[in-house]
Order: C-alpha cells, then structure tokens, then sequence
C-alpha cells in the first residue's frame, strides 16, 4: 500500500504507580488521532474522562473500551496484550451506547487476546484472601492475574476459540478441571460451574463476533494511510511485572515496548513516547512507598494531596496513598520507557501548599543511590534525599499557558524537568480538554 502522508504514532505511558491522569490526556490527544489502541491490562484499568461544561458535561468512566471512543470518528482498537472479560466489555460496550456513543462500528477487537473467565476471578479472589495482611498484593480481584498465568503456561482460550464451540468446550472443561481442583483442594474455596461459563461465552461470542478483527494488519494499514495512532497503556511503569516494585506489580508489561508485543507492530511505528506523571505521587495497594505522606491529618500536605486530588481508585475505589514527587523513580520510568517528553498533570492540588518537597535520590545501605532500585525488598528500604523549594498561594486550575501560572509553580516545574532529565512537553491544570498548557505537542 502507497503511503500518502506521513503518519506519527504516539505511546502514552504512566511513570509512576498507574492513576497519572493518562485517559483526559489520550483522550485530547485524540483531536490529531484517526486511531486509540490499547495494548496491555485488562478491566483493571480505569480511565475518568470529563467532557463538556455545565449542563452539558459529561462523565465517562472506562475499563477496556480505548479513551478515544469519546471522540467521534475515532477508530479504537484492542491489542493481543489485553485480556479480555467479554462479560465486562459487553456491559461497558452498552452503558456508553446508551450515553448516545457509537462504540459496535469502531471498535476493533484483536481474536489474539487471552480470555478472563468466571475460574480466574475465582482464583485471584481465593488466592488473595489466603495470604497473610503483609503479604497481601492488592489485587483487584477480577481475574487478570490468573488469565496472564494461563496464557504464559499456554492453556488459555482465546477471543478466536469463541467461535468453534466443539473446541471452546473441550479447552474449557481442561482447564476448567485444572483450576478447580486447586481452588477446592489448596485454595479452600467452591468449584466454579463449567455450564454456565460456556453457556456465557456462547452468547457473547455472536455480540463480539463483528468487532473482531486482525488488529495487527489494521494498524499496519491505518499507518500506511498515514493515520496518526495513539497507543494506550493502563496501569504504570512501577507497576510493569519486570520493571516495577515486584511482587506488588500488575500481571503485564506496563512499558512503552509492551506497545509494540501487545498489538503486533514494529518498534519502528512507535515514533514518540509521552510519560504521564502526577506533579506528586500516588499509590493504590500494598507495597513500598518511598516519599509516601500522612493523607489522614487534616492540614497536613497528603492530607490535601489526598482530598483535593480526589484520589481514590476508580476501579478499587480505595483511597489511594500520596506523597512527594519522587524524580528517582521518575528517572527508572524515563530509562525503561525512553521517554520524548513529560505530561504534568493535577498540578493544581499542590496550590497552596508554601513549601514543596522533591525526592532526588534514597540512602540505601549507607549509599546514595540516584534511581529506584528493582524489587520491592530495596525499595522498601530506600530512605528519600529531599530538595525542598518554594510553593505558591496563587490558583493554577484550569491555565492554559505557560505565563498564566505562577511564578514559583513555573520554577517547581522546570525543576522537575531538571531532575527527571526530560523535558516537559504537557501540563494538565484540570480534567476538562481545554484545561491543558502545550509546550511541545508530541503530533507536531
């Protein structure tokens, strides 16, 4: 295929512990985007995206279904990476639908992507409930964990077996046996029913069937037309099952590379890659926390980091735990990711706050170190080096240049380019698409 214009892809990745803000940016990423592709995680992810004003905002709030569905004329694809609960995606699929979306004619499913079936959530919710309280992942339970097992031992059933039933029962009732077994004989906990799962899958199989579609081949194609492409990922890069505070990580690869395995693409159609990072830091769930604050202390900065932020998971809906801007592991992300530039986003939660904390680096073992180490057990016992500069009293919600902001929230954030050694392409001042500050747009 002639290409007509020349194409540019971007991958939007999050650099911190997931909840950066990604879905408002992908999705005003979108105005220069024919294509959204997601291409790792599952209904795990959560993406709140705000459109409109006044009476006529709406909110969205999407699990599987690519930000740019938001958008019309948008095409979105799913990736190999995704696993899929069809269960999930069918009721997502039909409350936008019903919020006036069109979502069945654009949205493209790849026949690759690995099943989450009614065993798994019954595994992950089993197997969490038996681990001690410090040991506990924090996980959310729905099965994504045990679907990347199964895929990884090569026993999963995938979107493609839907459509041969002889083969899709004899696969299930297999694996089925497998995963019964351990929940009922070392997990303690109550068989699941294999005729009501196939039973399920059959009568998702004739609603998801239209949207499957080579995803791979329609990228290759979308690009050859000169489309530009956004790659989306879900959680973040201190969450990547390789990469992140392991073993409190998701099941995925949460890194700009997974963009390429995850949708069956090239390295050499993924052009620029943009970090998502908070202008503090946030984390749901167990494990370290190096920078981590008080969010219980009325007054204290956390506590405002906490409450103004509105931090609490929109999956998990647990509050999430907040602390400085922590550039160490800012500068791991940047490393893994190889980073174009940074997107800064809720920078206004920091209004108000006089004095402002960075962590620059950790003591470990009697040495400094300048970037998060691998593992959650060195993690654990990194002690943060802090740079303290000033804050400001003045509003910057909803700036939409650069001059408009502060002087001192001008200077934090040029230290933060500084430190983190990526320069600063994005600032996001609130969740409405005009609410953004652009200094290099990655399309241009």
């Amino acid at each position: 295929m002639t290409q007509t214009k020349q194409a540019k892809n971007v991958v939007v990745i999050g650099t911190q512990w997931g909840d950066e803000g990604k879905g408002k940016i992908v999705d005003w990423l979108t105005d220069h985007a024919q294509g959204v592709v997601r291409f790792q995680g599952g209904h795990n992810a959560g993406h709140t995206l705000v459109v409109g004003q006044g009476a006529a905002q709406k909110v969205y709030k999407l699990n599987l279904v690519p930000s740019g569905i938001v958008r019309n004329g948008v095409s979105c694809y799913i990736g190999n990476g995704v696993v899929l609960d069809t269960t999930h995606l069918l009721h997502e699929i039909s409350t936008l639908e019903q919020g006036g979306l069109d979502v069945t004619n654009r949205l493209k499913v790849s026949p690759g992507c690995p099943l989450i079936l009614s065993h798994h959530v019954a595994v992950d919710v089993a197997r969490e409930a038996k681990r001690s309280a410090e040991k506990k992942i924090g996980t959310t339970g729905k099965g994504i964990g045990p679907a990347y097992e199964d895929k990884v031992a090569r026993r999963a059933l995938r979107v493609y077996d839907l459509f041969y039933p002889d083969r899709f029962a004899e696969k299930l009732r297999e694996v089925m046996d497998y995963h019964n077994f351990v929940l009922t004989n070392y997990l303690g906990a109550t068989a699941v029913d294999f005729q009501q799962q196939y039973d399920a899958s059959m009568q998702h199989a004739d609603v998801l069937k239209p949207m499957v579609a080579d995803i791979s081949a329609a990228l290759y194609e979308a690009n050859a037309r000169g489309e530009h492409l956004l790659f989306e990922g879900a959680q973040g890069t201190l969450l990547d099952v390789d990469h992140g505070t392991y073993p409190y990580v998701t099941s995925s690869n949460c890194i700009a590379g997974q963009a390429s395995a995850g949708t069956g693409v090239g390295a050499n159609m993924l052009h620029y890659v943009l970090g998502i990072t908070k202008a503090y830091t946030t984390r749901v769930g167990g494990g370290p926390f190096p920078s981590e604050l008080d969010i219980e202390t009325e007054g204290a900065p956390g506590y405002q980091m906490s409450t103004k932020g509105q931090e609490i998971g929109t999956v998990t809906r647990r509050k999430r735990r907040c602390g400085w801007f922590d550039a160490a592991a800012l500068r791991r992300s940047a490393s893994i990711n190889g980073l174009t530039g940074l997107c800064i986003t809720k920078l206004d939660v920091l209004d108000g706050i006089t004095s402002l904390d960075i962590c620059t680096g950790y003591k470990l073992d009697g040495k400094i170190v300048d970037m998060l180490p691998v593992g959650a057990d060195d993690v654990a016992r990194c002690e943060p080096i802090y740079e303290t500069v000033p804050g400001w009293t003045e509003t910057t919600f909803g700036a939409k240049t650069w001059d408009a902001l502060p002087k001192n929230a001008q200077h934090y954030l040029k230290r933060l380019e500084a430190v983190c050694g990526v320069p600063i392409a994005i600032v996001s001042t609130g969740p409405e698409r005009d609410e953004t500050i652009v200094l290099q747009h990655p399309f241009a």
